[in-house]
């Protein structure tokens, strides 16, 4: 079955935010401790969030 339009553009949103984690991986290494310690806290805290989002396309 083709996919729609909306799937594929879902799709390439979320190719578009698995670059944006991967620049994010790689400046990492820059930060220090406590820079880590709060963009690790945010990364938490921030809403919607991948499980969010995974937990809504299982949904029936």
């Amino acid at each position: 079955m083709p996919l729609s339009g909306e799937a594929i553009r879902l799709m390439n949103y979320i190719d578009d935010t698995a670059v944006t984690l991967r620049r994010v991986l790689a400046t990492i290494p820059v930060l220090t401790p406590e820079e880590r310690a709060r963009v690790a806290e945010h990364l938490k805290e921030v809403r919607p969030n991948a499980e969010d989002v995974a937990k809504a396309l299982a949904a029936k």
